[in-house]
């Protein structure tokens, strides 16, 4: 049986939140990997994040913890009878501009590390390693592929490719990636708060609108720089892929995903009412607010694929399970997927072989699966609770009267998956709720402890 040198070094596809994170965990491990990421330029998006008390002990292990809460502004977007997350956790959930997260992400990140315009092209593997050749004919080799790549991940296409080749694609993994619903969302350029006043409020809150007769829900909520971050959904008539819903375009102007279709769509929904007042009474008014670039309009696909890993490749993030941003838990599942990611390479044996690398892989999944499909309902859940219609209005009325004892649990349930680094320091529990055992972390810091163990000089 063949067996991989230590240290193994690791490539990453991919350069978002998820790659960022797992790459700011191996470069605190000192395992050798590199980053490739398909841009050439870092785009800079209008999205913001919701970011909750369950990564904030993650965040304090990178040291980053302090640097983070000064670019994040506090939400109330969860509060049950003035009892919220941050009693369960000990820590406050927060809304931080997507682009203020990667900064600070990718500060942890030596530029030697980090290479863009590097979009994946072919991955091929053999017994000892994997080999990625990239659309400007650059090659890479290394002993394990992670595609942190998205929803359209490139990594999880050749994988694919190859399995079905091989027979051993589950059907559910084939097709398209579906949708119910469109997004467009932007963040205006910074305004002064002595005009917008709601802009020096402590808390963030979602002011959401759903729509009277009309197939869209919106809202509006602030950021720490003083830029008020919008959205707006719609909410199609069936599921979609992205195959069939162009086939209703034309397909000469790129539009339905481009430029073109975001100003479309800002054009449908400017005379959408906003509840922020002091001159800003419409979508419209914001729209005018917010420069051209950061605006875009996305699909938010709902998948969770069975495949998530094979030979020396393995997904996380989006590549493996998308899931609707209405439960705010896409940014904290990619997060917590490199933590467990992390934890299981940092547990390989100095000498594995495939078998090692394929165990590792499972107990990786086995850990994540169970939280990644408990987001998966509940983001389904709150997608529905923005819906018109007799289904929405149904699922508003049961949220609404659901009892606080539930609301609790549910809640409760939301924030016990709070994986750490096990070969850093650990961090305190702090809140009522106890976090659930993370398998990967208490296997690497037992690895941890006797490494240590064994590099310390014998007393005679």
């Amino acid at each position: 049986m063949s067996t991989q040198r230590s240290p193994k070094t690791v490539l990453i596809s991919g350069a978002g939140i998820g790659g960022l994170t797992l790459g700011a965990l191996l470069e605190k491990s000192g395992t050798p990997y590199l980053i490739l990421e398909r841009a050439a330029t870092v785009k800079p998006l209008g999205a913001t994040l919701c970011i909750g008390g369950p990564i904030m002990p993650l965040l304090i292990q990178l040291g980053i913890y302090d640097e983070f809460v000064a670019i994040a502004k506090p939400s109330t977007y969860l509060v049950v009878n003035n009892e919220g997350q941050e009693t369960f956790t000990g820590y406050s959930d927060y809304v931080v501009s997507r682009a203020k997260l990667y900064d600070l992400l990718a500060d942890q990140i030596p530029s030697e590390k980090l290479l863009f315009g590097k979009r994946v092209q072919t991955v091929n593997q053999t017994p000892e390693k994997v080999l990625v050749q990239t659309e400007d004919g650059a090659s890479y080799e290394g002993d394990i592929l992670v595609g942190a790549d998205g929803a359209y991940s490139a990594v999880r296409q050749r994988l694919y490719e190859t399995l079905s080749k091989e027979g051993r694609l589950p059907k559910g993994d084939e097709g398209d990636l579906p949708f119910s619903y469109t997004c467009l969302f932007g963040q205006t350029k910074v305004l002064d708060p002595e005009t917008v006043p709601i802009l020096k409020e402590p808390l963030c809150q979602f002011l959401t609108t759903i729509g009277d007769n009309k197939p869209y829900t919106w809202a509006t909520l602030r950021t720490r720089q003083n830029t008020i971050s919008w959205l707006v959904v719609n909410h199609l008539q069936g599921v979609k892929t992205k195959g069939i819903h162009n086939q209703n375009h034309n397909p000469n102007d790129n539009a339905e995903w481009g430029p073109y279709a975001a100003k479309a769509m800002c054009d449908q929904t400017r005379g959408f009412p906003i509840p922020i007042g002091n001159g800003l009474t419409t979508l419209g008014d914001i729209i005018d607010l917010t420069p051209p670039d950061l605006i875009s309009k996305v699909a938010l696909e709902e998948k969770v694929f069975e495949t998530w890993y094979s030979g020396h490749v393995v997904l996380m993030g989006d590549a493996c399970h998308k899931i609707s941003p209405a439960g705010a838990q896409g940014a904290m599942n990619a997060m917590h997927d490199a933590a467990a990611l992390a934890n299981a390479l940092y547990a390989l044996p100095s000498r594995y072989s495939l078998q090692d690398l394929s165990t590792a892989f499972q107990e990786y999944k086995s850990e994540r699966l169970p939280p990644i499909m408990e987001s998966f309902k509940n983001s389904q859940l709150m997608g529905k609770s923005i819906e018109r219609g007799l289904g929405g209005t149904a699922t508003r009325f049961l949220m609404q009267h659901k009892p606080d004892w539930l609301w609790r649990l549910v809640l409760k349930g939301m924030v016990k998956n709070r994986p750490m680094a096990g070969w850093l320091e650990e961090v305190p529990v702090r809140g009522s709720v106890v976090p659930n055992v993370s398998v990967s972390e208490v296997k690497a810091r037992a690895f941890f402890k006797q490494r240590a163990a064994d590099a310390a000089p014998v007393s005679l």
